[in-house]
Parts: structure tokens; sequence; C-alpha cells
């Protein structure tokens, strides 16, 4: 990836064009290979950036405007198709080099498993870091079908990897019965169905800590987002997410980064999906870049 120049394709709306200059930077993993029901959000960072273009670049939520923050759109991470081990080395060395330089890496998936990497890259810059993860799924599973690459299985490779009860989840309302058992038993915090009234309740736990935050787009029900892979009916409204990430916004966390996966643009001709996505980047490129 180039870091000197800005992406020659599509960018996020009102992108720096320098990554040296930048706080931010934002890239995309269009990786699908181990998803269970349908591939496509590997073309989800692509589209994001294209409906962005539809965005104000004034957020009346955290009055902010889009010009206060630099941000650099470095493309999407060229991964070899099919390959996910290989794929996963790719974006933690991306990663890796983004935190070095001391800039907020925000990320487009894709599918979940890409966030495993991005764990590790940050436990290995700021060892001291939580876990929030917004999902329908639990994500809790050691292997899907055998195998341990799976979109299935990062949210229990990062409760191994930083401890259960560094690890928060909201929204979850699909998983194994073994899952479930896990994540109600292991140490971590575990909140199925909703999202921002158990994250208040949790956030003064992590008052001064570093957090990492993951988010899966089908935390949302079908009826706002039905562009993703493995849509879960039940799920909570667009307003309820943004809710959410305004309170990460004021409370006293330090954000080292998100990331957002699962848009998959082929399932919704309506582009509902996509443009809930690029707001979503919009309010946390305003509110958690500091």
């Amino acid at each position: 990836m180039r870091f000197d120049e800005a992406y020659s394709g599509q960018v996020f709306i009102a992108s720096h064009p320098h990554y040296e200059e930048s706080e931010a930077v934002i890239y995309g993993m269009p990786m699908d290979f181990t998803v269970s029901f349908r591939p496509g959000s590997r073309f989800g960072p692509a589209r994001i950036r294209e409906v962005s273009i539809g965005l104000e670049e004034y957020s009346p939520y955290l009055d902010r405007h889009l010009e206060e923050v630099r941000y650099f759109d470095a493309g999407d991470i060229p991964l070899p198709f099919g390959n996910p081990g290989r794929s996963l080395k790719l974006i933690a060395e991306f990663v890796r080099k983004v935190l070095a330089d001391g800039k907020f890496p925000l990320g487009l998936g894709g599918e979940h498993l890409v966030t495993w990497p991005i764990i590790q890259e940050v436990k290995r810059r700021f060892e001291d870091v939580y876990l929030i993860h917004i999902d329908a799924h639990a994500d809790l599973r050691e292997e899907y079908e055998g195998e341990p690459l799976s979109h299935a299985t990062p949210i229990k490779k990062a409760c191994q990897l930083l401890g259960p009860e560094r690890v928060y989840s909201f929204g979850i309302r699909s998983g194994t019965r073994e899952e479930f058992k896990y994540g109600r038993e292991s140490g971590m915090h575990f909140y199925p169905f909703e999202v921002a009234q158990p994250l208040k309740k949790a956030l003064p736990s992590l008052a001064g800590k570093k957090v990492y935050v993951t988010i899966d787009i089908d935390v949302l029900d079908p009826a706002f987002a039905p562009g993703t892979g493995t849509a879960e009916a039940g799920g909570i409204s667009s307003a309820e997410l943004l809710e959410a990430i305004h309170l990460l916004a004021k409370a006293d966390v330090e954000i080292v980064g998100p990331d957002l996966v699962e848009v998959a643009p082929v399932y919704d001709p309506t582009e509902k999906t996509q443009i809930v996505a690029a707001k979503l980047v919009r309010e946390m490129l305003l509110g958690w870049v500091k």
C-alpha cells in the first residue's frame, strides 16, 4: 500500500490527500473468504466510499465538521483472493505501520475475521487494551466446520488473547448454546439483544482505558441494513447504533481504533445499508479521533 499519496480511486468524502499530515487512516479489507452463508462483503469498503459523497460533512449530533479532522483514505489492502491466512498477515502488517506512525486506524470490512489481526496489533502496540464488540452474532466459536480461521471465531480468539474480562459484547442475538454459555460464564461482559442501554451501564468500568471497537453492521435489524451476509431478525435500529457511537464519543475512554464490517452491497439495491455505514464512519471520525 502507498502511504505518500492519495488513493487513486474513490475516497471517503473530504479525505485529506496526504498520509503524513493525517491524524487518522481509513483502509479497506476486501475479504469474504470464510463466510458461512452469503459472500459479497469484499465489495463493502469500496461502496461505502462511493455513497459517502451523499453525506453532509457536518454532524448535527456532535456539532463538528469533517474539515476538523485530517484523515487519509489508503484504499483497500490488496489481499490474495481465497487465501485467508496470507490476507490476515497483510492486514496485520498494514495496521502495525499505521499504529507505529501514531495514527488512528479505521478499518472497513470485509468479513468479521479481518478484525482478528487488528486486535493482535493493537494488543502489541498498547498492551493494556479492552475490546468493545457490537454484533448480532457472538463469534465465540473455536472453529466453524473444522476451520479455526472463520468469521465465527474472532471474538473467542480475542478473549483468549486479551482475557475474557477485557471483552464487552453488545447486541448479540445469535449463536450456539455453548457460545452463550461461554459469554455468560467466562468472565466477559456479555449483553444480548440491546446496545445503548447496557453500554451506558458498562462505560464507567472502562473509564480511563484504551479501547478498540469492532462493529458488525448486522447488529442492525435487516429492516435498517439488509445488505449483509448473515442477516438476523430482531436487531436494533440505526438510531440506537448512532446513539452508541455518540455515547463512546462522550465517554472517558481512549478509543485507539475501530472497524466496521460485513457490509455486502449486492444484497441491498436500496443502498440503505451502505448509506448508514457511511454515516457511522462520519460519526466515528468526528467523535473518536481526538
